[in-house]
């Protein structure tokens, strides 16, 4: 038998992690690495966090799993502190990222069902956007790299360029539901939203009764120092994905959406097995009480734009680098086209121990966890300007 247990879908590299600590993953040779990938935007409270921990362990100990057919006391109070600190009036619970995307597209759709009006089914999404890997989140996305081989793929979705209203506008006709967008695009570049691009939308969903669904799974839940990325713009959606952060390394993820956004999802729509588990929804709760705490969003304000000056001085000492791009700590390093992010990004890791990711645009994402210190910012600063020496030496 020549296919190994893991079916072999990711290219695993010769990093195999067994302990966390902090801002470091340990290997299983004792080997150290600064993690500035964060599983990709994930632990943003770092490895082994002492209250995370204590949260899991003693709900574990307590109750793990019931059915959704029983009332969810713990999930209740934590969906009531989501609804009193965001736009929305109401959560669903999920195990992730993509299965959040799933009940937003859902809710959308259900919306206009809900008014009389069924063919208004279809979603408006944008070039180099991510949204899962389910038949559904890929239907909304143009990458090859996603869609090759799954075809057929769900009908209902058009996909037009990223921060390009005119042609945004010119996608919508009848049929259409809404506009499915990253606040920041992640995978496709850490490329934030233009204010223009964002509010035109917010602009033609209220003047043509469309509904506006944020996917805010990589860039919300403080990663760019608001509590969601989208406050930075002024405005609000009407549905919104959310996952990775919120529970900062335990499955759990949300779809918040206001009440009259919602008013389709009803008995019988939706469901889940896992989602709104007791022991997701502690952890979301010990999480929620971190990132909502005193200090905790200004820190990653000030730690951002402390690690983003510190990016930007990199520039003219080396001349692989274009240009330092994103926000709060969802930054991204573009290097110049005779320089290739993904060897880069193996480079750092194999040889300088510093834990990076590759995205599009031949960017490398710059996502540690959010309770770095001035010494974790010194330290990525100089790996990476000693990965950047390095590499280049070796390509000459």
């Amino acid at each position: 038998m020549s296919i190994t247990p893991l079916m072999p879908v990711y290219p695993r590299c010769d990093v195999r992690p067994v302990r966390g600590e902090g801002c470091y993953l340990i290997g299983e040779r004792g080997e150290r690495y600064l993690d500035f990938a964060s599983g990709i935007a994930v632990n943003l409270l770092g490895h082994g966090h002492p209250k995370l921990v204590k949260a899991i362990a003693d709900q574990a100990a307590t109750l793990m799993h019931t059915s959704n057919l029983y009332g969810m006391p713990l999930g209740e109070k934590f969906a009531q502190r989501l609804v009193d600190t965001t736009f929305a009036d109401t959560v669903f619970f999920t195990n992730s990222g993509a299965e959040a995307v799933e009940c937003a597209i859902k809710t959308a759709r259900r919306y206009h069902y809900a008014n009389g009006q069924a063919h208004r089914h279809k979603i408006i999404s944008f070039d180099n956007a991510f949204h899962g890997r389910t038949l559904g989140t890929i239907s909304a996305t143009s990458q090859p790299k996603m869609r090759d081989g799954f075809e057929p793929l769900l009908p209902g979705f058009t996909v037009v360029p990223f921060n390009d209203l005119e042609a945004a506008t010119a996608a919508v006709d009848d049929n259409t539901a809404g506009f499915l967008v990253e606040t920041v695009q992640g995978e496709g570049g850490v490329t934030p939203a233009t204010q223009e691009f964002l509010s035109g939308l917010r602009k033609l969903c209220d003047d043509q009764g469309l509904l506006l669904i944020l996917d805010e799974v990589q860039c919300g839940y403080a990663r760019t120092g608001t509590f969601f990325a989208h406050e930075q713009y002024g405005l609000t959606p009407d549905i919104m994905a959310v996952a990775k952060g919120i529970g900062a390394g335990f499955p759990l993820g949300a779809c918040l959406a206001t009440e009259e956004a919602a008013k389709g999802m009803v008995f019988g729509t939706h469901g889940s097995t896992y989602g709104g588990n007791p022991l997701a929804m502690a952890v979301g709760m010990a999480v929620l009480d971190e990132v909502l705490g005193d200090g905790f969003l200004d820190h990653v304000k000030s730690i951002g734009a402390r690690l983003r000056a510190a990016l930007e001085q990199l520039i003219p000492n080396h001349d692989m680098f274009e240009d330092v791009r994103g926000i709060g700590l969802m930054l991204g390093v573009k290097l110049k086209a005779d320089f290739d992010a993904r060897e880069f990004v193996a480079h750092l890791r194999d040889n300088h121990g510093l834990l990076t990711v590759s995205a599009g645009q031949n960017v490398v994402r710059i996502l540690p966890p959010l309770v770095i210190e001035e010494s974790h910012v010194a330290e990525c600063v100089e790996r990476l300007s000693a990965g950047a020496r390095s590499f280049a030496e070796a390509a000459a």
